[in-house]
């Protein structure tokens, strides 16, 4: 079978080869597919990987041949999975591969808002220790997460595991879900609805999907029902934030800080509010992409292929 890569590059950008995947059949890789050669490059194939080169249901109807798709992320809407339903092309994806490395993402934003480990670094590269009259000396209040209180906003794998750093850390858990499961077996935890969490938390952090219904859910109106001491982390998807909304809040210091490694338009544009609001650390969409994780990734997708090969596809959302 014939297996095309519309947009390879961010997964495997030279120290991630593709040779599990290559070995299932006539295989075919592209760093990145414009909208205009998506078509010319999956025609004739019967199996596409993509991460977010869009396949709509006009694109679906024009390849014929195509069994199925693989989707090189734990998110698929860049794929009409209906549409490819009703086309008889069944979609998977990779549903777990980047826990350890989000949640360990999520603190490196929060320690770096807490303690602001980058700002005094370049102090004293800048001379500034060296020119201190003090053995010591700090720019910013720091701040001890022990005692604290964090807020998770989506309880599924990645929620969980940031709630286990947070009690690790020694800070109680609160956790706002749809769906509530098994409580974990640390204390202090407790559910909480969204209004009444963001009321109580000092760190609220998003690990929800975003649907039609909780697109924007972070606008004025919930940012301030937090304390202006607050910090906002955002590791999940940009559309979770009105992101004017957030940059006001910062800029009239209704809330401390704000870590996001989302954002609504990827790549950020120039004129993003993000980009000049106070006290916000951007990261650009990394959280997912440490060399183990990215590893995980491309092994599950060789499995997703070799599995709809043999015909009993895992891993499908459609």
């Amino acid at each position: 079978m014939r297996i095309v890569v519309l947009d390879g590059y961010t997964l495997n950008p030279g120290d991630n080869p593709w040779d599990d995947v290559a070995a299932l059949g006539d295989f075919a890789v592209h760093d990145r597919t414009p909208d205009d050669l998506i078509l010319e490059r999956a025609r004739g194939a019967e199996i596409l990987l993509t991460n977010k080169t869009p396949l709509t249901a006009d694109t679906l109807d024009q390849l014929p041949t195509l069994r199925f798709i693989s989707v090189l992320a734990t998110g698929y809407n860049v794929v009409d999975v209906a549409a490819a339903r009703e086309r008889g092309v069944r979609v998977s994806n990779v549903p777990v591969y980047s826990t350890d490395s989000v949640a360990q993402h999520v603190f490196a934003l929060l320690l770096e808002r807490c303690l602001h480990v980058g700002l005094h670094d370049r102090a004293v590269h800048d001379g500034e220790w060296t020119q201190c009259i003090d053995f010591t000396f700090w720019k910013t209040p720091l701040v001890e997460l022990h005692g604290k209180t964090m807020g998770i906003v989506g309880f599924g794998r990645i929620g969980r595991r940031v709630g286990e750093l947070a009690h690790a850390f020694g800070m109680s858990v609160l956790a706002c879900d749809v769906v509530r499961k098994e409580p974990p077996d640390y204390e202090p935890f407790a559910w909480r609805p969204l209004s009444d969490l963001v009321a109580e938390s000092d760190v609220v952090t998003l690990h929800c999907p975003q649907t039609a219904d909780n697109a924007g859910m972070v606008n004025a109106d919930l940012l301030g029902r937090m304390k202006p001491d607050a910090f906002l982390i955002n590791a999940a998807r940009g559309g979770l934030v009105i992101e004017r909304d957030l940059a006001d809040a910062l800029n009239r210091g209704a809330l401390a800080g704000a870590a996001v490694d989302v954002v609504e338009t990827e790549p950020i544009p120039a004129h993003s509010p993000l980009l000049t609001a106070r006290n916000c650390v951007i990261t650009p969409h990394i959280a997912w992409a440490s060399q183990a994780a990215r590893r995980r990734l491309m092994q599950a997708t060789a499995e997703n292929v070799a599995a709809f090969l043999a015909g009993e596809p895992i891993h499908v959302v459609n």
